[in-house]
């Protein structure tokens, strides 16, 4: 900036000792303030030509844009409508009076939940368990039929258990298209979300079997998936693997808000959840749902037997 304005001071003398004011203004100035700037840049030849810029930019990656979030009502108006089948054996809320035995526990553990959207962010929520046969599925099922009775709630419900799904049993829905038709780009998100019976209620089956679901669950495309829906739904509830055969629930449950593990009464060997829990470290275990609780308070003809327990702690111990 110095040698700019020395030049133009320079010039300015000149114009006082009678040069022409035209040819300081058009010439002196612009000649002076360019040379500096030159010199200050470094030498022309270090600059690239304008063809050489343009092939230089043209030549650079383009980022790729982000797929826009979905909107629910757009979901609800382009997915597809399969005429689902219910197993009313399982499903307490299917077309059954509200006193049914199971009802009350899965409102107390809706309850539960949202009191912790008090303190904590929580949407997407992972249901596992240590190893088969805990019930994980049921409860997964009866939970997203549970949330979506609260008026206006929209809930999706995503069967990400790629190994041996078994939700689309339960709902007496088809199992194909599903996740993995989407993670393996043969798939659109309409196509493999299906609308439920329930007002606001949408579920995403398994899909056909694959033999890389690992792979498939730790890909980008499961994150995306997740990032392109969440803005439609209050809740999306997601049935996993067990945690201690395979990885995938802790694969799984790094991408959501919180997990739930279900332990079966008098079955689940306690090891088995301690390791679940090790297993699932590195992610935000929300609590424990106990299965199969043989009540026999004085409620016990209320509830009958055989149902489901409660959120039993804000975070099971390791």
């Amino acid at each position: 900036m110095s040698r700019i304005h020395e030049a133009i001071k320079r010039a300015e003398q000149e114009r006082a000792a009678g040069q022409s004011a035209h040819n300081v203004e058009a010439g002196v100035v612009e000649r002076a303030a360019a040379s500096s700037v030159i010199e200050a840049a470094g030498p022309l030849a270090d600059f690239p030509s304008a063809s050489g810029l343009q092939s230089e930019l043209g030549s650079q990656p383009k980022k790729k844009a982000s797929p826009e979030p979905l909107q629910f009502e757009e979901i609800w108006a382009n997915c597809s409508r399969p005429q689902w089948k219910p197993d009313s054996d399982i499903l307490v809320f299917s077309n059954t009076g509200s006193m049914r035995s199971g009802t009350e526990q899965f409102r107390t553990l809706r309850s539960r939940l949202d009191r912790m959207r008090d303190s904590q962010a929580l949407q997407t929520i992972l249901v596992s368990s240590a190893i088969p046969t805990e019930g994980k599925t049921v409860i997964t099922a009866n939970l997203a039929f549970a949330m979506v009775r609260q008026r206006g709630s929209r809930v999706l419900l995503i069967d990400a258990d790629l190994r041996s799904p078994r939700a689309h049993a339960l709902l007496g829905a088809p199992k194909s298209p599903g996740l993995a038709d989407y993670l393996q780009k043969g798939a659109s998100e309409f196509e493999v979300i299906q609308r439920g019976p329930e007002e606001g209620l949408c579920f995403v089956p398994a899909g056909n079997h694959v033999t890389h679901p690992s792979e498939l669950i730790s890909s980008d495309r499961m994150k995306q998936f997740l990032e392109r829906v969440k803005p439609a739904f209050d809740w999306i509830i997601i049935d996993s693997p067990p945690a201690l055969p395979v990885a995938d629930a802790s694969v799984l449950g790094r991408l959501c808000d919180g997990v739930l593990l279900v332990v079966r009464a008098n079955s689940t060997p306690s090891v088995a959840a301690q390791k679940a829990t090790k297993e699932l470290r590195d992610t935000h275990i929300l609590g424990v749902v106990l299965n199969t609780v043989e009540d026999t308070s004085e409620y016990g003809t209320y509830y009958a037997h055989e149902s489901y327990g409660l959120l039993s702690s804000s975070k099971p111990q390791k």
